[in-house]
C-alpha cells in the first residue's frame, strides 16, 4: 500500500476527514472529532497507527512483528502497523476495524447522521 492509497482509503470512510493538528507532516484521520488513524505518509518505512479492541491488539502482536502497541498512544487500546510487510488486504481490514470502532464508540444521535450521510 502506498501513501497516496493510505490516505485514499481513510478519507473513503463516510465523514472522515484529515487534519494536521501536531504538525504539518502528521496526518491524523477523524470521524466526526474523533481519531481512527494517524500516520506520516512521508515516513520509511509507512506507519499508521490504529484503534483495535485490546484483546484483538494484543493477538495481533503476538501474529505480526510488523503490528506493535500504538506509539504515544494508549497501549492497551493502540497499534503501530508497519504498512509494508502485511498484505494490502489485512491493512484495509485494520483501519476499518478502527474506524468501525470509534464509530460505535459516537453518542447513537451521531451515528444516526452518519447513516443517514
Amino acid at each position: 500500500m502506498t501513501p497516496e492509497q493510505l490516505r485514499a482509503f481513510c478519507l473513503s470512510f463516510n465523514a472522515s476527514v484529515e487534519e494536521f493538528p501536531f504538525n504539518p507532516d502528521t496526518s491524523v484521520f477523524k470521524v466526526l472529532g474523533k481519531v481512527f488513524a494517524i500516520t506520516r505518509l512521508d515516513a520509511e518505512p509507512l506507519t499508521v497507527s490504529l484503534k483495535c479492541d485490546p484483546d484483538e491488539a494484543v493477538r495481533l502482536r503476538a501474529d505480526h512483528p510488523e503490528i506493535v502497541p500504538g506509539y504515544h498512544l494508549n497501549k492497551r487500546h493502540w497499534n503501530t502497523v508497519t504498512v509494508g510487510p502485511l498484505p494490502v488486504r489485512q491493512v484495509r481490514e485494520l483501519i476499518e476495524d478502527s474506524y468501525d470502532l470509534v464509530v460505535a464508540g459516537l453518542p447513537k444521535a451521531e451515528r444516526l447522521r452518519l447513516d443517514r450521510a
